[in-house]
C-alpha cells in the first residue's frame, strides 16, 4: 500500500460528523477534529497523521486495520502505548482544545490484531 493509499484508507474510515462536510472534515479516535487537506501539518490544531494502532515497534505493520488517522497531538502522545494511551487533544464544540484523557483500544480490535500478529 503506497503513503496516499494509507493516507486515504485512514480518512475514509475516520469518524464522519453529521452536519459536516465528510469530505474535508472529521474526527480521530480520540474525538479530535481532523481536516482532511491538513495532513502530515504539524503546525495545525487540525492536522493528522496515520497512527499504527498496534505499533510497529511492538511487530505492527500496514495491515489496514492497523491504521487509523489521528490528530498529530494525539498520535504524538499515544507513541508506542497499546492497548491503553492518552490523548493530548479532544473536541469542545467545533474546536479542539488540549485536554488529556485515557483511551483503551476496543476488546474486538484487539482481538483481530492478536489473530493477525499471533500475539
Amino acid at each position: 500500500m503506497t503513503d496516499e493509499e494509507k493516507k486515504e484508507y485512514c480518512w475514509n474510515h475516520a469518524q464522519i460528523v453529521e452536519g459536516y462536510d465528510k469530505d474535508s472534515i472529521r474526527k480521530d479516535a480520540c474525538g479530535a477534529w481532523i481536516f482532511k487537506a491538513h495532513y502530515g501539518m504539524r503546525d495545525s490544531v487540525f492536522g493528522w497523521e496515520v497512527d499504527h494502532v498496534f505499533p510497529v515497534i511492538l511487530g505492527g505493520d500496514d495491515f489496514t486495520r492497523n491504521l487509523r488517522a489521528m490528530q498529530w497531538k494525539n498520535n504524538v502522545s499515544k507513541g508506542d502505548d497499546y492497548p491503553e494511551y492518552m490523548s493530548a487533544i479532544q473536541s469542545e464544540g467545533n474546536k479542539n482544545i488540549e485536554k488529556e484523557a485515557s483511551y483503551t483500544v476496543n476488546d474486538s480490535l484487539q482481538q483481530e490484531l492478536r489473530e493477525y500478529y499471533n500475539k
